[in-house]
């Protein structure tokens, strides 16, 4: 009876968040581009990443004072909103004292009639009571409707003030995004051009690789995860001396060389001349 071989799949191992060049070392060459060919694709990667940032750089403030300035118009716009609400709600407590006061009138008128039919005192002085009481309450809501005009009149002169502080941001706000957009326009074929060639060269590369290339960029503060040699002996990253054994390996370019003090790849010089 024929036996059948079952084939294993292999299962590839989860890439680490924490891994590092160093920890690639071991398996750097264990894909279909060889060393020197990965490490010419990282340089070139490395290249087209600076370029960008140098077009992401000439735009400078701008884009952040531009969201700025438009988030400030926003609250502005939103605060007068809330004071024309807050206006629109006393003129609404307005319009009910006004008809309170005419019930209230029309309450006393009724009271002053039956004045005019009393016979005794104690009935006409507790009519006059009521016509007391309806007065008081009348001056209260004559007063609450004097307070609240007076509320209106305070929070149309902010609004007033907050509409003028407007005109002011939005001049200044349509003139950096005009500024804005004469550098992206400027920019932006170039920056599609260098956006279309680093995805290539990332395709190049495996997940490992590419995953340490961007953690290194972003931990270091020039932004640059592959260095030359600089000085003649000196990583190109943190200026830290290369020994001479090291030296020899970038120069080979079939090692993969890490600074031992910052991480960072190092190539030969030769990348650069290319």
């Amino acid at each position: 009876m024929a036996t059948t071989t079952k084939k294993t799949k292999k299962i590839a191992t989860p890439i680490d968040q924490r891994e590092t060049f160093v920890s690639l070392q071991k398996t750097f060459a264990d894909s279909e581009s060889n060393t020197e060919e990965k490490l010419k694709i990282l340089y070139d990667l490395q290249n087209a990443d600076n370029a960008i940032e140098k077009l992401v750089q000439l735009r400078g403030e701008l884009p952040a004072e531009v969201a700025s300035l438009e988030a400030e118009v926003g609250s502005c716009n939103a605060r007068i909103e809330s004071l024309e609400q807050i206006i629109a709600q006393y003129n609404e407590n307005i319009a009910a004292m006004n008809e309170d006061i005419v019930s209230l009138d029309a309450e006393a008128q009724k009271y002053q009639k039956q004045l005019e039919k009393i016979s005794n005192s104690r009935e006409f002085d507790s009519i006059n009571k009521e016509l007391e009481n309806l007065a008081i309450l009348r001056k209260i809501d004559e007063k609450k409707i004097g307070e609240s005009r007076e509320a209106i009149t305070e929070n149309k002169n902010t609004i007033q003030r907050v509409g003028e502080k407007i005109d002011v941001l939005k001049i200044d706000l349509e003139a950096k995004q005009e500024e804005l957009a004469r550098i992206v326009e400027s920019t932006t074929k170039e920056e599609k051009a260098l956006l279309k060639t680093r995805d290539e060269l990332a395709a190049k590369l495996d997940e490992r690789t590419l995953s340490a290339y961007n953690r290194i960029r972003e931990s270091v503060h020039n932004h640059l995860a592959v260095v030359t040699v600089f000085n003649g002996d000196s990583c190109g990253g943190c200026f830290n001396t290369i020994t001479p054994q090291r030296l020899i390996d970038v120069a080979s370019g079939k090692k993969l060389v890490i600074c031992e003090h910052c991480g960072r790849i190092i190539v030969a010089n030769s990348y650069s001349e290319e």
